[in-house]
């Protein structure tokens, strides 16, 4: 038995909303995954009469495609899609016997719209949080229109394809056998990467709004949630939704939520937001903003919103170490997210920069995968908390660097060492690895504001206690701003008091 009684029993009720037959195509070996692979297909088939299974021979072994009755629908999963990727398949099952997908009208007829024949194969873990997104949102693709497929491939199941590829980041997209992309992406984003997107005209013709909203993180949505609730015209622009938290795994300091996950959550606020009447535009980003008698929003698109007042909720994101071999092996042995990224170096030496609490977090969850873990941190001491440190100290595969600088990351055409200084003696250290994991902190997304608000050294919007920048009718929230401490919590309360502010500007302007 592969699901345990309490999946089962959640299964089930969701199996009961198959509304025509599926066919399980199964390629299957007398190797051990597909022994596994096939006692799961066989419990799907023992729940639901609804469910088919016949043997066939794919371009994957063990692999399984999801079929509508008489015709190849284009959804395969190579692996067994458990862990993360359990949803995408309970999601495939579902969205092929003909449940329509939760996906605005829109975005349907543009999926529909596209004329011919895209192959997409995405390398994914089964530990990654990012990974189900872009799965889930491909096999949308695939179900939609008969031109498309798409096929999931669990890279700890096809270690030498992943090797021979140099795939060295979850989630990587492949788009007819040529790299589409990595990372997460939501199907409005894989549409506009394949040239499908919104005509900025429509975005500069909107009428004025009374708050405009820049970024949807936990911020962003607090604050248009609680303008819109004031019964004023509230409009929300975001590169995505969600923000970082997009990319946080486990969540565990959410008053009175005692555990979640950064997507969930993220789809939570996204389904908030969506309860009021306020305008989401997104898949935007901004790009200059100036106060006329209204205030204008540039987008990188073209498109120019104005509004009444302005709330700035940008967020921050993953700070670089800003050394040569960074940029040039990203995805190819430099990473950033542990979660997503670690299962692909199993068995291997890698290092981990930064000893902060994420970095020594990174480095104990890394060390139940990888051979070796080198901690380097540039301080003289590590600045995590002790009990994380005490934790670290008690692993056996594990290193810590103090007082280092990183000076370089090496490679040919993947990672294959890292180079430090040591700040007492100036001797230059080499570290022979295959991987290196980035955690030292955040950088506000502020560049794009130049001078146009008043910023502090390192970027952060100088804010005063109603969340109001130094120009009238612009209030900022969140990791953007010079709040003492960057937390979820502290972000949507911040998002809370801008909007209140803004709405109290307005008001008395």
């Amino acid at each position: 038995m592969i699901l345990e009684a309490d999946i089962k029993a959640q299964l089930d009720q969701y199996l009961q909303l198959l509304e025509n037959d599926v066919l399980l195509k199964v390629s299957a070996g007398t190797d051990k995954l597909s022994s596994d692979m096939l006692v799961l297909v066989d419990e799907l088939a023992t729940m639901s009469s609804k469910i088919k299974v016949e043997n066939t021979t794919l371009e994957r072994t063990p692999s399984f495609s999801v079929n509508r009755i008489g015709e190849d629908t284009g959804v395969t999963f190579a692996g067994i899609p458990l862990g993360h990727e359990f949803t995408s398949l309970v999601l495939a099952l579902l969205q092929v016997s003909g449940r329509a997908p939760k996906v605005d009208q829109k975005v349907i007829d543009q999926v529909k719209a596209i004329k011919g024949d895209y192959h997409f194969e995405t390398y994914v873990s089964l530990s990654c949080h990012n990974c189900p997104d872009v799965v889930q949102a491909l096999n949308v693709m695939s179900v939609l229109n008969p031109g498309i497929t798409h096929t999931m491939i669990d890279g700890a199941a096809f270690k030498e394809e992943v090797e021979s590829k140099k795939v060295m980041a979850v989630p990587t997209v492949l788009l007819n056998g040529e790299e589409f992309g990595s990372g997460r992406m939501s199907l409005e984003e894989i549409l506009a990467k394949m040239g499908s997107t919104v005509d900025p005209s429509e975005l500069s013709d909107k009428d004025p709004f009374d708050v405009l909203v820049i970024g949807g993180g936990p911020s962003g949505a607090s604050a248009a949630v609680y303008a819109a609730r004031k019964g004023i015209r509230t409009g929300i622009v975001a590169e995505r939704f969600g923000g970082q938290i997009m990319d946080t795994l486990g969540i565990e300091n959410f008053i009175s939520v005692k555990y979640t996950e950064g997507p969930k959550l993220a789809a939570s606020l996204e389904e908030h937001v969506k309860e009021y009447d306020i305008d989401i535009m997104n898949l935007q980003r901004a790009k200059r903003l100036e106060k006329k008698d209204l205030i204008e929003v540039e987008l990188e698109s073209g498109a120019v919103l104005k509004s009444k007042s302005v709330i700035l909720s940008t967020g921050a994101r993953w700070r670089n170490v800003g050394v040569p071999g960074e940029a040039e092996f990203k995805n190819k042995g430099v990473a950033y997210c542990p979660h997503c990224d670690g299962p692909l170096f199993e068995g291997k030496h890698v290092a981990v920069i930064g000893g902060g609490n994420s970095g020594i977090e990174a480095a104990i969850d890394l060390a139940g995968i990888v051979k070796h873990v080198t901690v380097i941190e540039f301080a003289e001491e590590l600045k995590a908390d002790s009990v994380l440190q005490d934790r670290l100290n008690s692993l056996p595969n594990t290193t810590v660097i103090k007082n280092a600088q990183t000076k370089e990351i090496t490679g040919t055409d993947k990672v294959n060492g890292i180079t430090y200084i040591d700040r007492a003696t100036k001797e230059e250290h080499h570290v022979e690895l295959e991987g290196v994991f980035v955690q030292i902190g955040l950088v506000p997304n502020t560049d794009w504001l130049g001078d146009a608000v008043e910023r502090t050294r390192t970027g952060e919007i100088v804010v005063d206690k109603r969340g109001a920048t130094n120009i009238p009718g612009v209030f900022a929230a969140g990791d953007c701003t010079d709040s003492a401490y960057k937390q979820i919590i502290i972000s949507m309360g911040s998002g809370a008091t801008a909007a209140l502010g803004a709405f109290d500007y307005l008001i008395r302007n």
